[in-house]
């Protein structure tokens, strides 16, 4: 994949390069984990059509992985290098917030991967044109949303007492996802300093940080109510 022409201007900037890879290597193998989990996800699924709508979704998320890697290639970087830092930090997250059941899974998916694409979505308005776009169209919805929020809903019209359990699940999720954002930003300079402007960029003051943060936590809010449950 050519690096766009009118590009060129920002990738002048060696550590603004270096940012952009660090954020694509986060975000593809974001990528792959959320294929793997969704994989997952369809084994604990009891009914065949589920399966099968999991499965579909596994690979449309699958699909967004190579034109990453490409563009990581493209700014001549090795993608499983970019990848690397980000490999222990994001397992050690799937980790502590694995699902106990098939609605917990669901909801992981939905609203543990919407906040993250939320939050890469933000930060790519700092950046050049063609990477911004690569970060919209792979973070684009894989069919999550009808779906869950459909089965999530169903569940509880068939037994209420399940809503307080998924609420309270779905505002760990929230709270661990935002830890494990500011922790990765911490730990990487690079993305730090993305922010914080550069060549023909504007930055992200304190101001913009806590705005951005403020309209997390409201799409977060609005996820919740569509599966019927408090955020």
């Amino acid at each position: 994949m050519a690096e766009p022409e009118q590009d060129s201007v920002a990738f002048e900037d060696p550590a603004y390069r270096a940012a952009v890879v660090d954020l694509l290597g986060a975000i593809t193998y974001g990528e792959i984990s959320a294929f793997q989990r969704l994989t997952d996800d369809a084994k604990l699924a009891t009914e065949l059509p589920d399966k099968l709508a999991l499965g579909k979704m596994a690979v449309v998320q699958f699909g967004h992985i190579e034109p990453l890697m490409e563009r990581i290639s493209a700014l001549g970087a090795d993608p499983m290098e970019a990848m690397a830092p980000f490999v222990m930090p994001f397992d050690v997250f799937h980790t502590a917030t694995a699902p106990s059941d098939w609605l917990e899974g669901l909801i992981k998916a939905y609203v543990g991967d919407g906040l993250a694409a939320d939050f890469y979505v933000e930060i790519a308005s700092y950046l050049d044109g063609g990477t911004r776009q690569l970060i919209v169209d792979s973070l684009a919805d894989a069919g999550h949303s009808e779906f869950v929020v459909d089965r999530v809903r169903r569940a509880i019209e068939a037994d209420h007492r399940v809503a307080g359990r998924l609420a309270l699940w779905g505002r760990r999720l929230m709270g661990e996802a935002l830890s494990q954002a500011q922790r990765v930003a911490a730990e990487r300079d690079s993305l730090a300093a993305l922010l914080a402007g550069g060549v023909d960029r504007p930055g992200m003051d304190l101001a913009a940080l806590s705005r951005m943060f403020s309209r997390l936590t409201e799409n977060h809010a609005k996820r919740m109510a569509e599966l019927g449950l408090a955020s």
